[in-house]
Order: C-alpha cells, then sequence, then structure tokens
C-alpha cells in the first residue's frame, strides 16, 4: 500500500522575469545549495542571448526551447508474465516540463564551450531552433513510444 502523496510545492516566480519555469531550472541548475552561482549563470545566459543580436529575446528563446524539448510520449517498463514490455504512455504536464529542464540542463553541462553561461545559451538557442542534443533527445524518446505502439494495451 502506498502512503499519501507528496505535496506539490508551489515556488515564487523569479525577481526580474515574474517565471516560475525560470525559478524551477534555475533550481534545477543548483550545486550545492549555491543559487546565487545557479542564478548567475541562469541570467548570464539569457543576456548572451540578448547581446548575440538575435530577432528574439532571451526570455522568448528560453521559452521556445522548454516548448520544443517538452516530451508528449514516453515508454514505461512493465512486467507482464515474466517478461518485460516497454509500454508507451503519455507524459504529465508537470513532468513534461520537469523532463525538458531536466535534458536542456544535463545537455548543456556536456557541451565544449568554454563557460557554462556559453553552454547554457547555445543548448537553450539550439532547443528553440529545433536542433540540438536536448532536442535529439526528446526526438529518441518519441520515436522509442511509437516503435512499442504494440504494448500500449498493457497501460495500467
Amino acid at each position: 500500500m502506498r502512503r499519501r502523496k507528496a505535496p506539490v510545492r508551489e515556488v515564487m516566480p523569479d525577481p526580474i522575469y515574474d517565471s516560475k519555469v525560470i525559478t524551477k531550472f534555475i533550481n534545477s541548475l543548483m550545486f550545492d545549495g549555491k543559487k546565487s552561482v545557479a542564478t548567475e549563470i541562469m541570467y548570464g545566459a539569457l543576456n548572451f542571448i540578448d547581446n548575440k543580436g538575435g530577432e528574439k529575446k532571451g526570455i522568448e528563446v528560453f521559452n521556445d526551447a522548454i516548448d520544443n524539448v517538452k516530451p508528449l510520449m514516453e515508454v514505461k517498463s512493465r512486467r507482464v508474465g515474466g517478461a518485460t514490455y516497454q509500454v508507451p504512455i503519455e507524459v504529465r504536464p508537470a513532468r513534461q516540463q520537469a523532463l525538458a529542464i531536466r535534458w536542456i540542463i544535463s545537455f548543456a553541462r556536456k557541451r565544449s564551450e568554454r563557460t557554462m553561461i556559453e553552454r547554457l545559451a547555445y543548448e537553450l538557442m539550439d532547443a528553440a531552433n529545433s536542433k540540438g542534443s536536448s532536442f535529439k533527445k526528446k526526438e529518441d524518446t518519441y520515436k522509442m513510444a511509437e516503435a512499442n505502439k504494440a504494448f500500449a494495451h498493457y497501460r495500467w
């Protein structure tokens, strides 16, 4: 039997853009409780995008990137009679956002640019333009779900 559900904690919107998504992004970016460093990196990346001279503002690029990376379907392992099937399921909106944030940050960390600000900025720009590693991860997740459509009847 499962215990009660964990309460959903509401986050405060960030002071500059008044966006809860940016606050969640900063919290995911943070290492060892160093929120000021994570905040500096995030706003630095958005300013970098602004100064890059594109037609879009940093916040617009950020929102486009998150929307482009959100997965619609994913697969979950399900054991049925000794065999494990990859069952495709739809992703809840809260999880879509969480996965998008997680993927963008993890792939930004793996990039080869000099500073984390540059890495994050370029990963956000790539994701907003529907390319880059985090967007590819979304595509791969969707392909995996499509390939396992035959096991959709094992959904629970």
